[in-house]
């Protein structure tokens, strides 16, 4: 169970008054029909029930709905680095489809041989074996399987408030109770520290990090005697960014017990946070790196786990098993996603654009006392909105009405722990685009302050 003393979030459910009257307000009868349509044949959940929206066309930044309205999308579900409907996957998957379009399990293929090999040369450190699967929290599967087998342990150590996905075995080691909660007993042996999070840093360093956090997991590990593996995401969508030595801090910590390191990067790899991964802001290599949602170019399911190569001990047992493992189109589309990314220099033009858009956030905070603190590495950006700078109440009520507010006038985000307003456009957005984003985001804090 979560500590006491600390929060669990449930993010935004949409299952909101606000949303209600947002849709009566803005969209025409015939859209509100076709969401009625949506909730009949669909079970319902949170965060995608109800809709709020209708769309039909995804292209480029943007995203429009059936009514020609046109959204800025900063949001994205993370798999839109190349933008969407980028011209180059939807290339190669044509032709891949034209040529073999599927390969049954025991076969290979060209495109996918090909993407592992491409995975080991640019991932870092030693990683240079792969294996693909359909979903992301499928690859976390792949990943707490592995480590398992590889270790002859079962435990682990994650952290509160992440998100590995929303399998049951994922959601074990998922530290959000939305995802965790009335679903029964999860998996045995998944532990919990708190996350880095100098902001609300729970032994209260005051944004001044002196990695008590990261002496909490050295002393798990070490009382714990036999963890398998620490799961973590090395930087979270919030976005928190750890301390520049807290993962090497943890990284030794995992050598010296024995326990392998799983970094989820299913959200942030391929380019996002101004790397090509995100743990080489921190200098770290992780024994298992679990990629996904932008690897399929936006527009097909694909993740992959990426591990050493003494790692690969299970050739007598199923450690994945997908029917699409090794789905030709799947490989083809994450292919030209990378060739894109490299070709385009999108890691070098996120960085750029992730300074250029952290420093006008920095400004907007100076004047804007809803703002409690910004942060962000590449076009990974946060924003948290707080009722006052002192206590660091969080302002749930205004930012829901502030993502209301931008959608009304064209742009599109998420808001997380129910007060940060996460912005995550595609690395291929202009200077000029993602200005007018800022400049929206500003306006609607304005108004609601």
């Amino acid at each position: 169970m979560t500590p006491p003393s600390f929060e669990a979030f449930e993010g935004d459910t949409n299952v909101s008054p606000r949303r209600d009257e947002w849709a009566e307000r803005h969209l025409a009868p015939a859209t509100r029909r076709w969401l009625e349509e949506d909730q009949r044949y669909f079970l319902r959940q949170a965060l995608s029930t109800p809709c709020l929206n209708v769309l039909s066309r995804c292209h480029e930044l943007y995203v429009e709905d059936l009514e020609g309205r046109r959204y800025l999308d900063f949001h994205g579900n993370s798999v839109h680095q190349v933008g969407f409907g980028n011209p180059a996957v939807i290339g190669a998957i044509k032709a891949q489809l034209d040529e073999l379009a599927f390969c049954p399990r025991r076969y290979t293929n060209l495109p996918a041989i090909a993407l592992a090999k491409k995975l080991a040369e640019i991932t870092p450190g030693n990683l240079g074996k792969s294996l693909f699967c359909p979903s992301g929290a499928g690859a976390i599967g792949m990943a707490l399987r592995l480590a398992r087998a590889a270790t002859g342990r079962y435990k682990t150590l994650s952290m509160w408030e992440s998100f590995h996905g929303a399998s049951l075995d994922a959601s074990s080691v998922g530290g959000e109770q939305l995802f965790r909660g009335g679903i029964g007993p999860l998996l045995p042996g998944t532990e919990h520290v708190p996350p880095p999070n100098a902001y609300r840093c729970l032994w209260g360093c005051g944004g001044q990090c002196d990695l008590r956090c990261a002496r909490y997991i050295e002393y798990a590990l070490e009382t714990e005697g036999d963890v398998a593996a620490v799961v973590a995401e090395p930087v979270r969508s919030t976005p928190y960014v750890p301390h520049a030595d807290y993962w090497r801090r943890v990284r030794e910590a995992c050598d010296r017990a024995g326990a392998l390191l799983i970094f989820d990067e299913i959200p942030q790899g391929l380019g996002r946070t101004g790397k090509m991964f995100a743990c080489e802001h921190f200098g770290v290599v992780p024994d298992i790196l679990v990629l996904g949602k932008g690897l399929g170019g936006g527009i097909l399911p694909m993740a992959a786990i990426v591990t050493r190569p003494d790692l690969d001990v299970m050739p007598d047992r199923a450690l994945g098993h997908y029917t699409h493992e090794k789905n030709p189109v799947t490989c083809a589309a994450a292919l030209a996603t990378i060739n894109y990314i490299e070709q385009e220099r999108l890691v070098e033009r996120a960085r750029m654009l992730g300074e250029h858009a952290l420093g006008r956030l920095r400004e907007m905070a100076a004047r804007q006392p809803l703002i409690g603190d910004v942060r962000g590495l590449g076009l990974l950006l946060g924003i948290e909105l707080v009722q006052n700078r002192e206590t660091r109440v969080r302002a749930r009520d205004e930012a829901e009405r502030v993502m209301y507010r931008a959608l009304e006038k064209g742009l599109s985000f998420k808001v997380t722990a129910g007060n940060i307003l996460t912005l995550t456009p595609p690395l291929t957005i202009p200077k000029e685009e993602l200005d007018r984003a800022l400049a929206i985001v500003e306006e609607c804090i304005r108004e609601v302050t």
